[in-house]
């Protein structure tokens, strides 16, 4: 039985032109919010709901991504970082050793969920006029599908890799000088949230549960983080000496079970 192989060596740079680059990763950012925004016209449609209020919505969760996710990095990951170069975290530029345009580059899931959801709140407050559970269970379906596109980002990028397979399937990351298999966990997560899209898309527009307030956004979070905590066991860790950091869990692990368990509180509780 010959087992799956793939040399992965892709350019993370679209195209190029001078100086200015288009990457893989900012165009599936691209990607992410554009379709975001397609399905959440449609249920604000379905819904009757001043499409204006749209504008608004894609402000919101786009500097809330990127704002979480960059912060959530540094905070959870590299905190020395945070504090003796604050400027490099805000700004997409490194002054040192000389200055130069870097992008966002170390962004962190868990982040950027604590950034939304923030800034969902602030949304329903002082725009939507709606309960917060109203945005929140809607909006569980751009950010299942972003983050697919995310992880697609990563693995074009060749980073978050998987630990080696020890085996002749996996992916050679040729770009990062390696010559043996690992196992492509950007690509399981991805896969991971795709199927989270699909199942949260069939109980929004095919059963009754947006009636219950917080279900949906229940039922997202503990698939989101259930699949984050089982890919983790695949990943390579992202902080050095985490690798066990508690009970034999990493890092990402560590921080995704009391999201699980919030997810299975709104999926349950009885609402008085």
């Amino acid at each position: 039985m010959i087992l799956l192989q793939i040399d992965w060596n892709p350019s993370p740079e679209l195209f190029k032109i001078g100086s200015f680059a288009i990457r893989y990763y900012s165009l599936m950012f691209v990607c992410a919010f554009m379709l975001g925004l397609y399905l959440m016209k449609k249920i604000f449609i379905n819904e009757k709901i001043d499409i204006e209020k749209l504008d608004s919505l894609f402000i919101y969760t786009v500097v809330a991504t990127l704002v979480g996710a960059r912060l959530g990095h540094f905070l959870f990951y590299d905190p020395e970082f945070l504090i003796k170069k604050p400027l490099e975290v805000i700004l997409p530029f490194r002054f040192s050793p000389k200055f130069e345009f870097t992008g966002f580059a170390g962004l962190a899931s868990h982040g950027a969920v604590i950034g939304i959801i923030t800034a969902l709140y602030l949304y329903s407050k002082k725009v939507l006029k709606k309960p917060v559970f109203f945005i929140l269970d809607r909006m569980t379906m751009p950010v299942a599908i972003g983050g697919m596109f995310v992880r697609l980002g990563n693995l074009m990028n060749s980073e978050i890799i998987g630990k080696p397979t020890n085996s002749d399937y996996g992916f050679v990351f040729k770009r990062l000088g390696e010559s043996f298999p690992r196992h492509p966990a950007q690509l399981y997560e991805a896969i991971g949230y795709l199927l989270i899209f699909f199942i949260v898309l069939y109980v929004y527009w095919k059963t009754n549960k947006k009636e219950k307030p917080g279900y949906i956004f229940g039922l997202f979070f503990a698939m989101l983080w259930t699949v984050r905590f089982c890919v983790e066991f695949f990943k390579e860790a992202q902080v050095e000496g985490r690798e066990d950091w508690i009970l034999g869990l990493n890092t990402g692990q560590v921080l995704s079970i009391p999201l699980i368990l919030v997810g299975f509180y709104y999926m349950f509780r009885t609402k008085k």
